[in-house]
């Protein structure tokens, strides 16, 4: 069975889905020297084929109903995608607001006030891992559901 390329590598990762720059090069890493990786690597993104700030954009498009602003910041730094680029993915998808999704969340796993403090220590624990902040917590479990709504 012949070598499979680098650039064919490559192009079959970025075919499946987008791939942050680093995840391709470590991706790749096994097949080939630093070199001529970073060479493939740089030839994807003259094609257009390969960009952070994509991957980024539909990262947090794809993952933001379900977590908050600090797990998304903290997934693609994971990912090697650069704190402007990141900055930049969280503004496009501006539309909601971390109170707004944590009290989504919140409601599909719950849907009700937590009844004593060890109940309230679960649903925060939960909420805090999903990448959201204490005050947005407090806010969310404190919050008297409205009825009218």
């Amino acid at each position: 069975m012949p070598e499979i390329s680098l650039r064919e590598r490559a192009v079959r990762h970025l075919a499946r889905r987008d791939h942050s720059r680093a995840e391709l090069a470590r991706k790749l890493a096994p097949h080939g020297s630093a070199e001529e990786i970073d060479d493939v690597l740089n030839r994807m993104h003259e094609l257009e084929l390969l960009s952070d700030r994509r991957f980024a954009e539909a990262w947090v498009r794809s993952k933001a109903a379900r977590f908050g602003t600090a797990r998304l910041r903290h997934d693609l730094a994971q990912r090697g995608v650069a704190r402007e680029t990141i900055d930049a993915a969280l503004a496009v998808e501006g539309g909601c607001t971390d109170f707004d999704r944590a009290r989504q969340v919140w409601s599909s796993r719950f849907g009700a006030a937590p009844a004593d403090a060890r109940e309230w220590a679960k649903q925060a624990r939960f909420l805090q891992g999903r990448g959201f902040g204490g005050d947005v917590i407090r806010k969310v479990l404190n919050e008297t559901p409205d009825e009218s709504a």
